[in-house]
């Protein structure tokens, strides 16, 4: 029966004698692209309002005297289209005929040639000769800002980046001036740029008027291969497709519009690439000797390395070594990292820069946490969204861009708490004004009703708890400010509502959540299990051939404290700055014996250490990352680099070095599918499809924590460290990013 009902609310047309059935609503140039029949457009884009600018979707309807255009008919019953009748085709030969009437046919040297829907179209329907033989008009091309040029000869004003700009951005940078023939695009400054700086305009422009300034006259599109991975700043996972020539990564997008993002991507996803080439990157290994680090060969390098550490551990034992990985290496390369740290040296001194509380928040929702994670996807069809703490727009841009989706398809409500007038502000339903830090005290009142808060805040929190026990679908979402306790009183909260609720926390880097998930942490094995949970203790210990210890480690600040002084005598850091994060202000290593490091420059930390290797970074490599909403997608090598080697390949030489020496077992993985294969059946929610991650799909982790006694996750204050990323730097890594860092919105605000 529910099949029926389901079946009579369809609306059946036919589409050149096929007949189909979309459901009602649908557009009729939706409705043609199901049974993939082309209906050309311009000016229409699919989330976007319609527009009916370039006149090039027009088709036959039967019954109708006129032409239609297919983007903004909606298909009705018993409606007969035909989209490829020879008067349709001559209308749009015609249309191409106007639009070329002050186009300049410079397709050789155009940046978009080769990719240009007017090109395409052109060959398609265009004709030879044109009856237009006045001068063209004319006018000089605009530099809007470093990143983006704008040839208005070129535009066709499908005014698609003005749309693109207005309302999926909420920046509206772009408008449209003067008017008919001499209308133009122009941007909010007059001659110039103010904005994000996203690039959104330049990827959805369908001709050439918009070009980038990273790509402009460096290659054609047939000269490069596109090798699609994911990006290796901010915690969201958007896919980034790069263009690659001779090993050198040339331009970013996400034009096939695949991927958890589809066709967002922000500045740093689209033009934040530039690092791997830059003059600064290490290539060689680094010894120090006399107080100063020289290059030297890799096997000196790695013995000296393994040497030295073995020295450190038969001298002071295996708690005299710490480990500090990164979020930006792979699940691969952090599982690894952990396991030599625990069979190998026999220490839980293992841990990473925390930028959210992942293990609170899966301690919190318990054995129920795999069926109340919220995906990207989820996010996106809310019907409503609580934002704690955060800025969503500088810090998770893709967050930010799902929750306006949501608010603008689908009529979602938002609900805020913060202490900072962020701009999604402007699109909330309410806004709750928060004094610094209260975060945790407004859930604590939206919990228990108790805590001591001002007059003004408890009025608020009195309507917006009245607002969400009214709600049916609820995405919460929340940034570092709650951790621990508060995340437990959080799903205490929610547990009372009757609207089905699902959890987000959200990270600053792109393997944030991996790194958690993976075993980064003093007390957890990976899959959050706890070390002196039997099951979980014995089955690594079989797995690694190892004995692990069951005391919890130091967590990162008190290994880099310990280090300083000289409790710790070794730290081996992958991928990270420590020094600057959790040292002293100076950045000295204090009277740290031995410091370790792998990196692509020379930080804070690389600065002060003994044996740098240099490694390659996140679109050098493959395996797997997960993104801040527990997403598993795939990293695939774009670009061979000279020198630098994969933390894998450094972690697994070690290994072998140390066998060696008679420390541990060597890592005998061929590569990170090997490595992946042992985190399916190891790592409790990671067993996903792998036919969705090789077709370039995102699967979710199903992790779930049974608590077997232990009270919920707590963790130490000031552990959980937001990095406080804007849209223009990426940690350490931003500064690498030359095209970001000469935007004038890069530069820190007053």
């Amino acid at each position: 029966m529910a099949e029926q009902t389901t079946e009579q609310k369809l609306v059946t047309l036919k589409i050149n004698d096929r007949e189909v059935q979309v459901a009602p609503g649908t557009l009729v140039i939706e409705a043609t692209r199901r049974i993939g029949t082309e209906v050309p457009s311009f000016c229409y884009y699919p989330g976007l309002s319609l527009q009916a600018a370039c006149r090039m979707c027009l088709v036959e309807v039967e019954k109708m005297p006129k032409l239609q255009t297919a983007c903004t008919l909606v298909a009705t019953e018993g409606m007969v289209v035909r989209t490829d009748s020879e008067t349709v085709r001559q209308a749009r030969k015609a249309m191409l005929e106007f639009l070329l009437a002050n186009h300049p046919l410079d397709c050789p040297v155009c940046d978009k040639g080769g990719e240009c829907e007017l090109q395409d179209m052109v060959f398609r329907y265009g004709a030879d000769t044109s009856r237009f033989v006045e001068e063209k008009l004319h006018r000089p091309e605009e530099k809007w800002s470093d990143l983006v040029y704008y040839d208005a000869p070129r535009c066709i004003l499908c005014f698609r980046c003005v749309r693109v700009c207005d309302e999926g951005m909420d920046v509206k940078a772009l408008g449209v001036g003067m008017r008919g023939v001499n209308s133009i695009i122009t941007p909010n400054r007059g001659d110039h740029l103010e904005c994000e700086e996203c690039g959104m305009c330049i990827d959805i422009c369908p001709v050439g008027a918009l070009t980038s300034g990273a790509y402009r006259y460096k290659t054609r599109p047939w000269e490069m291969q596109y090798v699609s991975t994911v990006c290796t700043h901010c915690s969201n996972g958007c896919k980034t497709t790069l263009s690659v020539r001779n090993h050198e990564i040339l331009r970013a997008n996400n034009r096939d519009l695949s991927g958890i993002n589809k066709d967002f991507l922000c500045v740093k996803g689209r033009f934040g690439f530039d690092f791997t080439s830059h003059p600064e990157r290490i290539r060689q290994p680094l010894l120090r000797k006399d107080g100063k680090l020289y290059p030297v060969s890799w096997e000196e390098a790695a013995t000296a390395a393994a040497t030295r550490l073995k020295q450190v551990f038969d001298s002071a034992g295996p708690d005299s070594i710490g480990f500090i990985g990164s979020n930006r290496t792979s699940n691969e390369e952090n599982y690894l990292l952990q396991r030599l740290a625990r069979a190998s040296f026999g220490t839980n001194n293992i841990d990473h820069h925390r930028t959210a509380d992942y293990a609170g928040l899966l301690s919190a929702l318990g054995e129920d946490a795999a069926s109340k994670q919220l995906t990207m996807g989820d996010l996106e069809n809310a019907q409503s969204v609580l934002l704690i703490g955060n800025d969503p727009t500088d810090q998770n841009p893709l967050v930010a861009w799902q929750i306006r989706s949501a608010i603008r398809h689908n009529g979602a409500r938002l609900y805020i708490l913060n202490s900072s007038e962020i701009r999604l502000k402007r699109k909330a339903t309410q806004f709750v004004k928060l004094l610094p830090r209260q975060e945790a005290a407004a859930v604590r009142w939206l919990a228990t009703g108790q805590e001591p808060l001002p007059t003004d805040i408890v009025t608020a929190l009195t309507s917006l708890k009245a607002a969400l026990e009214a709600e049916t679908d609820l995405a919460i979402v929340f940034g570092s400010e709650l951790s621990g306790a508060a995340i437990t009183q959080l799903a205490a909260f929610a547990s009372k509502l009757s609207a089905r609720v699902r959890f987000m926390a959200l990270g600053d880097y792109a393997n944030s959540r991996g790194a958690a998930d993976m075993g980064l942490l003093p007390d957890r094995f990976p899959g959050y299990a706890h070390l002196d949970d039997r099951a979980a203790h014995g089955s690594f210990e079989k797995l690694w051939d190892a004995k692990i210890p069951s005391k919890p480690g130091l967590t990162a600040p008190e290994m880099v404290e310990a280090a300083q002084s000289g409790k710790l005598k070794a730290l081996y850091v992958v991928g990270a700055n420590p020094l600057l994060h959790f040292g002293k202000r100076d950045g000295s290593r204090g009277s740290l014996g031995l410091l370790i490091v792998h990196e692509l420059f020379l930080t804070e930390t690389a600065q002060q250490a003994d044996i740098v290797f240099p490694a390659a970074g996140a679109y050098e490599k493959d395996g797997t990352v997960t993104n801040t909403s527990g997403e598993l997608q795939l990293l695939h090598k774009a670009a061979e680099v000279m020198g630098p080697r994969s933390d894998f390949d450094l972690l697994r030489i070690l290994s072998h070095q140390l066998e060696k020496l008679g420390l541990g077992k060597a890592f005998h993985y061929r590569g990170s599918e090997a490595v992946f294969d042992e985190i399916r059946k190891t790592v409790k929610g990671y067993d996903v499809p792998r036919a969705g991650l090789a077709t370039g799909g995102a699967e979710q982790s199903r992790i779930s924590i049974s608590r077997n006694g232990h009270a919920p996750y707590d963790v130490p204050a000031n552990l959980i460290r937001t990095a406080q990323d804007t849209l223009f730097t990426s940690g350490t890594l931003g500064r690498y990013c030359t095209m970001m860092q000469s935007l004038p919105e890069s530069e820190p605000k007053p």
